[in-house]
């Protein structure tokens, strides 16, 4: 089958180690199926699969691929949960939870195997391309807000670094939600398209905000931190889900932090039952991931290719 996998392992050029080909059928262990891809998202950790990061020698080649949707064995419709391992389905009960491209090959491909536990009805609403959208970088966001953020209706949140996936995620589920969304980004047209998406507020990178909100969801890390930090109200919080920019900032900003009793939460993923919420959320609300571009399985190069230069708002999707 076609496959679209990391061969070798590059930190400064990662893309070098990317290659596109012939790969072996799914093994199908008791108690896994096969899900036959029609649609599967880029994300960022892919590009740090092929850095080495979360990934062994050992273990290439490596289909990549986090995210997909697709029919099973029975003819189902179905979107893929992409964590294996929580709490033991379909592994042995001591093997530690990874996501697909750690460990078990993953969607990039014309086919996947998972354990039955892990595949979830998509809705008739959404799209292949849209369902494939969700189980990480939306299903991440939806975690930060509704789980970890503490904020309800009427609050204020700021979202750093507009475009990325988890960013523009996390604008439209808020927006949906009654929350009142701020954003950041350094590009014009990014603040603009967060506007239209149902940001109240979209500033320059460090410019400061009209008040001081409730939660700042953080994925950029050491860039924007300072300013996150200094954006929240007292008793505020603010979740981490990555650091793309580096994960130690020149500022910890710790009398602050402890003077305004400020918390910091860290948040990875979301949990199987998370995933069903939010395309129930979707599905019910009208609620529908951004797509910056759809490209043929073939043309997975093109796609890195944007997600490496941050040319992008919202995800890139390939089709089977």
């Amino acid at each position: 089958m076609f496959g679209v996998y990391a061969a070798r392992m590059n930190k400064e050029e990662p893309l070098s180690g990317l290659e596109l080909g012939d790969r072996p059928e799914p093994k199908v262990p008791p108690g896994w199926t096969t899900v036959a891809v029609k649609a599967a998202s880029l994300n960022h950790h892919d590009l740090w699969s092929l850095r080495g990061v979360g990934l062994s020698e050992e273990s290439l080649p490596m289909i990549l691929g986090c995210d997909g949707a697709g029919v099973d064995d029975d003819g189902n419709e179905v979107v893929v949960y992409p964590v294996i391992g929580q709490t033991g389905h379909g592994v042995g009960p001591r093997e530690p939870r990874s996501i697909l491209t750690e460990r078990y090959q993953g969607t990039f491909a014309e086919r996947v195997a998972v354990p039955q536990w892990n595949v979830l009805p998509k809705p008739k609403e959404l799209s292949f391309e849209e369902a494939a959208c969700l189980p990480t970088a939306w299903l991440t966001a939806y975690r930060m807000l509704f789980t970890n953020a503490g904020v309800r209706p009427g609050d204020t949140v700021l979202v750093q670094g507009a475009g990325g996936g988890v960013a523009t995620a996390a604008i439209v589920l808020g927006a949906a939600a009654g929350l009142r969304m701020f954003a950041t980004s350094r590009d014009e047209a990014k603040r603009k398209r967060a506007l239209e998406l149902g940001a109240e507020v979209a500033v320059e990178t460090g410019e400061r905000l009209p008040q001081r909100v409730d939660a700042v969801l953080e994925t950029v890390g050491a860039a924007t931190w300072s300013h996150s930090v200094k954006s929240l109200k007292p008793g505020g919080t603010v979740v981490i889900s990555g650091a793309t920019s580096g994960p130690n900032p020149a500022a910890a900003e710790l009398n602050r932090i402890f003077f305004l009793e400020l918390k910091v939460v860290g948040s990875t993923m979301g949990t199987k039952e998370e995933l069903a919420s939010l395309l129930s959320f979707c599905a019910a609300k009208g609620v529908r991931p951004v797509i910056d571009s759809t490209l043929p399985l073939d043309r997975a190069r093109e796609g890195f290719g944007k997600m490496a230069s941050g040319d992008l708002f919202g995800k890139v999707v390939l089709t089977v």
